[in-house]
This record gives C-alpha cells, sequence and structure tokens, in this order.
C-alpha cells in the first residue's frame, strides 16, 4: 500500500522534479556546472553594482578615458582610472547609463543576484522567466519616461541614456508635449496585458480535505461570493516548485500551494472569524489608507478661502476709475468715402481686357468672377484642360499694360481652391476710416490676449489678428506708403482693448517724432528705464540699455514662472489671480509690447550691439508675454539680418521700391506691385494676405492720448531692470567672427555637445584633427558662447544643453 501511494505521490510532483538528472553521475557534475554559472552571475552583479555606483561619484572625471578608441586603450594612458571597478567597470558605466538606457539599466543588478540564486541554490523568491521580462520592459519605459523630462526640463543626460533622449527628440518632433501621453499608454498597455487584470471573480484552489483540517491550515484562500475575490495567475502558481515526499501517509492534492508560499499581507491569523469579516476589514484598511495620503490640493484650499474672503485678485484695482476711450474720439467720414467706387461697367471692360489678353498668349478662360475690395479688385479666373500656372503668371506686365492700370499683381493658385487670382487696381479706391474698424462687432468682441486690427482684407472683410500668437511682427515700406499710419493703428487698436494694468510698450523711435504722440500715455501704458527722462527712448545708446533691459526683464519673468509651475504668461496670471501665488514673491505681469519705428538707423549706429538683444528677445520672450513690433523703410540684407528674420515668421509689408526688398521682408515679390496709401501684404507662414490699411490721422491719435492722459495714472511709468554691465560689455562675443571660423566647427559643436564635454582632445580623436586646429575650434567654441572658459585640468563647461538649443544657435551665427 505504501509502494502505491509512492508512486501516485510521484505523479503529483511538478516539472522540477522531472528536470533532475536521470543518471547519479551526471547529477554531481551538474550540480557543479551550476555552481560556476551562479557564481559567475553573481560576479556580472558586483561588476555593474560597483561600477554604477562608481560612476555616479567619478563618472565625470572618466569621461575622456571611457571615449577612447579600442586601439588607444590598449595603448594605456597616464591619467588614472577612478572607478572602483577599473577601466572595465567605466566603460560598462558609460554604456549603459551614458549611452543606451541610463539610470533605469540599475534593475539588472537585482536580476543578476536572482538569477545567481535561482542557478546556484534553487530558491526562486519570483519566476525568472517573468522578472526577466518585466526588467527588459521596465528599463525601456522608464528611459523612454526619463528621456522625456530630459528633453523638457534640461536635466541630466544620463537620467535617462541616449535611447531615451533619441526617441522623445523624435516623438517631440511629431506630437509635441504629447508624447508623455504615448509613453504612459505604453507603459498602461504593459501592465494589462502582462498581469491580465480581470474584473472577474478567479477562484484559484477548493480544499478536499475534512472541515476540521480547513481550520488548521493557513494556507486555504477563503472567497467570499459578495466580497472581492483574490485572483492568482497559473503561472504564478507554476513558479512554486516544491519537493513532494516520496512515500506520505495522507494524499493531498498538490494543488493547494503549501505555507511557505502564502503571501505576508494575509491577515486570517489575526482574525479568524468567518470570510466577511476579513473581506470588512480589507475595505477598512484601504479606507484608511486613503485617509493618511498627503492631501496634494491643501494649498488649492487655502487659496480658495482666501478667494471667498477676498474675492479674485483685480490687476486693475490700483486704477478702479480708468475709462476706455470711446468711438467717439474716432472721426467719422461720409458714407461716399466708405464705398467702392468701382462700377460694373469698369467691372466688365476688366474681364473682357483680362480674357482678350490672355487669348492672344493661347490661353483659354472657362470662368471668371470677380471680388470688390477697398483697394484692388480681384478677378478669379478658371483655365481650360491643359493650361500651366506658370505660363499665367509670366503674365503679370503684359496684363498691367493691357488694363492700363497700376498695381496689377498675379497670385497663382488661390489657397485652397481651383482658380488663378489675378488683383487689379481699382481707378476710384475706398478709404478704410479707423472708426469703422475698431467700431466693428468683429473687433469688439475679439477675446485674444493682444488684438489688433490693421484694416480690411481684398473682400471687405475687417482684418483681426492676436499678436501674442504672432508672436512678432516685421514691418516694412517705402516713405511714404503707410507705415507709420500702419503703427499708430496697431498701437490705437491695442489701447481700445487693453486696459494699462495688463499692457505697456516700450517706444524706440530713433526719428524722435513719429511716436512722440503717445508721450502722454507715460503714466499708463509706457515703460522705461528707471533713469530715463523720457518715456519714448530716442537716444541710441538708451536704446541698447532699453533691449539689455528687457533681456534682464526676460530672465527674472522665467524664473517666476519656473517657480510657479507655470508655461507661459496667461498661466502664471491666472493662478496669481486665484490667489495660488504668494504675493511676496510673485506679482502681476503685464504684456509688454516693444515698438521700433526705425530699425535701419540703430543697426547703422549700434550694428551688433542692437541685433543681439533684438534676436534674443525674438527667440524666448514670446512664453513671457514680451512681443516686438520692428519697422524699416530700408529692407535690405545689412538691416533685416538673416539672425532677426528667422525669428519673425509674421512680416507686412507696405510699398518698396524693387523686387529684391519685396523678397527680403517677404520672400516672395509683390510687394513692388502695391498702389501704396496704405496698401499692404501680410505674410503669416505660407500664406500672404492682401490689406488696405485702415487711416487713423493725427488729430484722432491726439485726441485718444489727451483722453487717457487726463485720466488718473500710476505715479510713474512702469519700470523695466537695470541692465547687467556684463551684458552691456559682452555683446560681440569677443573677437569670434562667424565667417571666418574653421569648416568643422559646426561639426565640433554638435561632438562637445552631444558628449557635454568641452575637450580638445575628444575634439582631436573623434574628427582626427591636430593638436593646435582643436584648440582653435575650442576657442572660437568659447567665443560663440558654447563652451565656458579654460578651467585648467578639467575639461571646459559646456554651455549648451541640447542639441535644440545647439542648431538655433549654428543657424543664426
Amino acid at each position: 500500500m505504501a509502494k502505491k501511494i509512492s508512486n501516485t505521490a510521484s505523479t503529483l510532483q511538478l516539472n522540477f522534479e522531472q528536470d533532475k538528472p536521470k543518471r547519479k553521475m551526471d547529477g554531481a557534475v551538474l550540480y557543479r556546472i551550476q555552481l560556476i554559472i551562479a557564481a559567475f552571475l553573481f560576479l556580472i552583479g558586483t561588476l555593474l553594482l560597483v561600477s554604477f555606483g562608481s560612476s555616479f561619484f567619478v563618472g565625470v572625471s572618466d569621461q575622456s578615458e571611457v571615449e577612447r578608441g579600442v586601439v588607444d586603450t590598449i595603448k594605456g594612458s597616464d591619467i588614472p582610472i577612478k572607478n572602483f571597478a577599473g577601466l572595465l567597470g567605466a566603460k560598462i558605466a558609460h554604456f549603459f547609463l551614458f549611452k543606451t538606457f541610463g539610470w533605469s539599466t540599475l534593475l539588472l543588478i537585482p536580476l543578476f543576484y536572482l538569477s545567481a540564486l535561482k542557478v546556484g541554490f534553487k530558491k526562486e523568491i519570483y519566476s525568472l522567466e517573468r522578472l526577466s521580462w518585466q526588467v527588459l520592459f521596465y528599463i525601456l519605459w522608464f528611459s523612454l519616461l526619463a528621456g522625456f523630462f530630459v528633453f523638457s526640463l534640461d536635466l541630466p543626460h544620463s537620467i535617462g541614456g541616449g535611447v531615451g533622449y533619441f526617441v522623445n527628440e523624435k516623438l517631440y518632433q511629431l506630437l509635441g508635449y504629447l508624447s508623455i501621453f504615448v509613453i504612459g499608454f505604453g507603459g498602461f498597455v504593459f501592465l494589462v496585458l502582462f498581469y491580465q487584470l480581470n474584473p472577474k471573480k478567479a477562484v484559484v484552489a477548493a480544499p478536499l480535505a475534512a472541515e476540521e483540517e480547513e481550520e488548521e491550515e493557513e494556507e486555504s484562500l477563503f472567497i467570499d461570493e459578495d466580497g472581492p475575490a483574490v485572483h492568482v495567475d497559473n503561472d504564478d502558481l507554476e513558479t512554486f516548485r516544491p519537493i513532494v515526499p516520496p512515500v506520505v501517509e495522507e494524499i493531498v492534492p498538490v494543488v493547494v500551494a503549501p505555507v511557505e508560499i502564502v503571501p505576508e499581507p494575509v491577515v486570517a491569523e489575526e482574525k479568524k472569524e468567518d470570510d466577511l469579516d476579513f473581506t470588512y476589514k480589507v475595505a477598512d484598511v484601504a479606507d484608511e489608507v486613503i485617509e493618511e495620503e498627503p492631501t496634494p490640493v491643501s494649498r488649492e484650499i487655502k487659496a480658495n478661502d482666501l478667494v471667498e474672503q477676498f474675492g479674485l485678485y483685480d490687476p486693475t484695482a490700483d486704477l478702479p476709475k480708468y475709462q476706455f476711450p470711446t468711438i467717439d474720439l474716432l472721426k467719422e467720414y461720409d458714407q461716399k468715402n466708405q464705398t467702392s467706387q468701382v462700377t460694373m461697367d469698369e467691372l466688365k471692360a476688366n474681364k473682357e481686357k483680362i480674357v482678350e489678353t490672355l487669348l492672344n498668349y493661347g490661353i483659354g478662360i472657362q470662368k471668371i468672377e470677380a471680388t470688390i475690395g477697398p483697394t484692388v479688385t480681384l478677378y478669379e479666373i478658371v483655365p481650360k484642360a491643359g493650361v500651366r500656372v506658370s505660363k499665367i503668371t509670366s503674365l503679370e506686365d503684359d496684363l498691367s499694360l493691357s488694363l492700363a492700370a497700376m498695381g496689377v499683381r498675379i497670385i497663382g493658385q488661390m489657397p485652397g481652391k481651383d482658380t488663378i487670382g489675378i488683383e487689379v487696381a481699382n481707378k476710384n479706391r475706398e478709404m478704410v476710416p479707423v472708426r469703422a474698424v475698431i467700431g466693428s462687432e468683429k473687433f469688439q468682441k475679439s477675446t485674444f490676449d493682444l488684438p489688433i486690427t490693421l484694416g480690411k482684407t481684398i473682400s471687405n472683410e475687417i482684418f483681426v489678428a492676436d499678436l501674442a500668437k504672432m508672436p512678432h511682427l516685421l514691418m516694412a515700406g517705402a516713405t511714404g506708403q503707410g507705415k507709420s499710419v500702419g503703427l499708430n493703428m496697431l498701437l490705437t487698436s491695442l489701447i481700445y482693448k487693453k486696459h494699462p494694468a495688463t499692457l505697456k510698450f516700450v517706444l524706440v523711435d530713433p526719428k524722435k517724432v513719429e511716436l512722440s504722440l503717445f508721450n502722454k500715455l507715460e503714466r499708463h501704458f509706457l515703460a522705461c528705464l528707471p533713469d530715463s527722462a523720457e518715456a519714448i527712448i530716442t537716444d541710441t545708446k538708451k536704446v541698447v540699455s532699453t533691449l539689455n533691459s528687457l533681456c534682464k526683464e526676460m530672465d527674472l519673468r522665467y524664473d517666476k514662472l519656473k517657480d510657479a509651475g507655470c508655461r507661459n504668461i496667461k498661466e502664471y496670471n491666472q493662478k496669481f489671480i486665484n490667489r495660488r501665488l504668494n504675493p511676496n514673491e510673485h506679482d502681476f505681469m503685464p504684456y509688454i509690447v516693444l515698438v521700433i519705428d526705425e530699425l535701419a538707423d540703430l543697426m547703422l549706429t549700434a550694428g551688433k550691439e542692437v541685433e543681439h538683444p533684438i534676436a534674443r528677445l525674438a527667440q524666448l520672450a514670446r512664453a513671457i508675454g514680451i512681443h516686438l513690433v520692428v519697422a524699416t523703410q530700408r529692407p535690405s540684407v545689412n538691416v533685416i539680418t538673416g539672425t532677426i528674420k528667422a525669428n519673425f515668421p509674421a512680416r507686412l509689408s507696405f510699398k518698396v521700391m524693387s523686387k529684391i526688398d519685396s523678397r527680403t521682408i517677404l520672400d516672395a515679390g509683390g510687394a513692388d506691385q502695391l498702389v501704396g496709401m496704405g496698401d499692404m501684404l501680410l505674410s503669416m507662414g505660407s500664406e500672404v494676405i492682401r490689406l488696405q490699411c485702415a487711416f487713423v490721422d493725427t488729430p484722432e491719435v491726439e485726441d485718444i492720448c489727451d483722453f487717457i492722459g487726463n485720466q488718473q495714472g500710476y505715479t510713474s511709468a512702469y519700470l523695466l531692470p537695470e541692465p547687467d554691465s556684463e551684458e552691456m560689455g559682452g555683446q560681440d562675443r569677443g573677437d569670434f567672427d562667424p565667417s571666418d571660423r574653421d569648416s568643422f566647427f559646426d561639426e565640433a559643436a554638435r561632438l562637445v555637445v552631444m558628449h557635454q564635454q568641452g575637450s580638445t582632445s575628444l575634439i582631436q580623436r573623434k574628427l582626427k584633427l591636430g593638436y593646435n586646429r582643436a584648440g582653435r575650434l575650442i576657442d572660437q567654441l568659447e567665443a560663440a558662447g558654447i563652451v565656458g572658459s579654460f578651467g585648467g585640468s578639467k575639461a571646459r563647461e559646456v554651455l549648451v544643453k541640447s542639441e535644440t538649443e545647439l542648431e538655433e544657435i549654428l543657424k543664426n551665427l
């Protein structure tokens, strides 16, 4: 009988018994091999532990050595390795922590230790196969997650490793900050699939012994039909492989887990009454955990109490009686001047001339339609099949001669349509008064942060745009073509919509007379330096100081946004209004609009001293509410340089004198074909819009300024911070001449930023250059502001922390 029982028990044993070698001689050899493998795995885990641990403290010192090639490594070096695991440990740590997956590779250490424990001593705390898959996934997932914050917040590169940074860089180009949701979704999918989450109740095991045996066995699983069910996967049960004794007195099913594998959280020992009590106890513990968690909304609760007690913060409370200028201050013109004077006879004659002229060149027309605008009429034609668009666009001068009209402009294909546009100037043009534009429903009901209206489109619609989204505007136009009127129109529209507490102007007027009308707004809308005698800046030296002061204001605002955890000025001000920011450390930020009336004169007298801060503001100042409006009457390449032009996506051009000037300001022709007197082209990205600027007369601007200036204002103009002396003296970046830089300059800069190591030897090895040339490259990188100054035996500090920032610098050199 005992023999029968023994055989039966043997059949119930798990796979672990089947894995035993069949011959006793082979079993001893196998055991020795397993011990050797276990020791080897333990050695690898220890090597990783020492290598990684040392790298966190001395990794920077070994940076130059780990970058050496195989041949150089064999030859040796005079520089000692400080990693406790030697050169091999330094290279292993550099490979895993910097080049691949970053800090998440620390999970490999426990994996190797647990593998050694399983192979050598047959002790398996957790399924090694499942643990391996989990570790591999978490290494990749944590690398991507950390790489997102490294890329977004400029954290140390080693946190997420090279893989995490590279993948997040590509995801950011594709999705922006939404890439974090893609990474989070990947982790969620893994958790659902790997842990087989199932809302249904799972019955793990049913005891087969008698009722008195159930009370004695601690491994029994009590499942309440109404309470939460305990779910254990089959994979988890298979990981525990108990050895069943060869002879047992009673047959006990192996399905019931032994005492050793019962999870510690089971609290049946404390209270063994029934399943309902056990379920109720778990619910109480869960509730207690929720109550004990720290509440992250405590600050919000305090803010809500302040709002209930004092109300929302009102930035306009300092000027409670301020009145916005009324529409009655603007002149009302006769209705005749506000309607188009284009007659049906003129439309019909122009249509016939267009069709006839095109037929003379073998171009048939299927359809032609006209849209009458304030300055020009747009004729949209549909050519017959087989006609090339380029054949029509080349006939601009011929159509102008045939129509006997100035300002004929062929657009080409109309955006979103299958027609070709031909603009012809009206013989009797319509005037667009500022009252009709400011008083329009579209402008009055606009909810933009910085709404500006410039006039009417070619289809007689009021054009309203948001300067905060442009975010900067570059204007050009020959003398007498409406540029000053356009600036006055822009400023007037902002004054009509914004309170002095929410908007400030920095007005730069080298010509000293164009913007002088706004001098009466000093205590309401203007901002200046503390020691300025006048709020409107006319002196070139003061202009440079003011621009540097705006750069300092920008840096200070970014520091406040960082402390407040906000990404832009709109979020920051909303937090401040809701009293969620400490008023001792933060304050309400008004928008600042910098207006420069004549850039050409500043570039002629100050040059690089003006170009550098303008470019810096244009690159970075959008998020903190500083916006630029720069105007010039000479749009040549030495005035509108590539550095300035690249950061002004919105460009406005009145009539210019040549096609070269038109291409300089708009990157396209057409501005030389305008008819003047406020006729302009606005380029925002790929679309060019033709507008007729509204006419605001000097007496109207004076009346508006008098109306505001006679009201109660602040004690002084909005004061900008004093510029740093270092900023005043460091505009030219030393003697660095971008045109005289080394041919390997861009490649060396990318190499230094990628490795975050300003080392001459690094450039020598990677680019295979001589020492003298590598030294000159390092000097040029220092002059360009990419690496820091010489620091003795230590590598130079890399001032540029990301490749994206580097590419922007290289583009502007």
